[in-house]
Parts: structure tokens; sequence; C-alpha cells
């Protein structure tokens, strides 16, 4: 092969190359995105309506006095096995990821020996009501605002009754349950249902 025909052969490389080259520039200016504001995605999400938007609003909330009289320490003691993946439920059993629950109910916050409680714990301060009991276990990052503990809460009332009925029996002196008549009358320990 003479040296010409190599010139052709490396002049038809270069010319595609330059034509690709081109071609990409040329797209580029065609088809370019604009830079987003904000890197990431935006993720669109329906929001729901309230509900007195569809003319239904969900049902008050019971107090819990009402709630303790029809309340099952059975039922209470299966809700207690999610508890039981965090805190021990026997005396003296100690702490888990969370602290022992033996006796909680009147017992003041964060003061189960050996046991490191959030900032939030400390300072919140005061004994475990049966009040306080309810409206921690709703929600706890509501009713502690910064509390270390991560459990979503349970959402529904009956459930709360039950699970601080069982608790209350957890305890060598369980706490009198308020009753509905008289908000903090004592009345008898729940025996069980």
């Amino acid at each position: 092969m003479n040296s010409f025909e190599i010139n052709k052969i490396l002049g038809a490389l270069l010319g595609t190359c330059l034509a690709l080259l081109a071609l990409h520039i040329a797209s580029g200016a065609i088809f370019t995105q604009p830079a987003p504001a904000k890197p990431g995605y935006a993720i669109a999400v329906k929001e729901e309506q309230p509900a007195e938007g569809h003319g239904k609003t969900a049902p008050p909330e019971q107090p819990i006095e009402n709630l303790l009289a029809s309340a099952s320490v059975e039922h209470g003691e299966q809700i207690a096995k999610q508890c039981q993946i965090c805190h021990n439920l026997q005396k003296g059993q100690g702490k888990k990821v969370g602290p022992d629950l033996y006796g909680i109910v009147g017992r003041p916050r964060a003061s189960e020996p050996g046991f490191n409680y959030s900032a939030a714990m400390k300072a919140k301060g005061g004994n475990w009501t049966i009040d306080d009991l309810n409206a921690f276990l709703t929600k706890p990052s509501a009713f502690i605002p910064g509390t270390a503990m991560t459990f979503a809460g349970l959402p529904r009332e009956t459930q709360r009754a039950d699970l601080i009925v069982y608790l209350n029996t957890l305890s060598d002196n369980p706490q009198p349950l308020p009753t509905a008549q008289n908000k903090g009358a004592e009345a008898a320990p729940p025996t069980g249902k």
C-alpha cells in the first residue's frame, strides 16, 4: 500500500471524528437541560384533605378513666410483647435498650438506676401518672420532644388503656386507677377481665 492510500484512510478517520465531535457539540447546545435550582428530585405527594372538608370528623378521644373501666389485663399483656423488644417487664431483670418497666406506674421519670436517660426525659421531671402514660404512649416524641425512644406510639386508645392496666399490675404496690365518676379517687387495682 502506498502512502497516498494510507493518507486517504487516515483522512477519512479524522474527518469522521471531527464530524462526530461537531454533532456532539451541536446536540449539546440544542438539548441542554437547565441546571436545577435545588439538587435532587421533587416528589409530588397528594395532600390529604382535612377531615372537616369531607363532612366527617374524627370521634373525640374518650377520657382514659372511661377506658380503664373496660380495659383488659390479658389484652394489655399481648400488647406489651412489643415493649419487650426494648424493655424488661419483670422485677429485677434490669435494663435492655430501654429501662425496666416493672413498677412504672407512679414511679418518678428517669429514675431507674443504671439507665442513661435522654436529657429531655430527665428535664421533664414528675411521676408517671396514668394520664402521662396515656399521652406518652400515644406518641412519645410529641409528649417529650427530644426523647431517645423511637417507638411511634399506640394510636388506638383502647390499646393504650389495656397496656396501662397491665403495666399497673407489674408492681409490688399497684396504683389505684382513676374512675370516670371521680377522677383521682382511689379505685381497686384491676384483677383482669
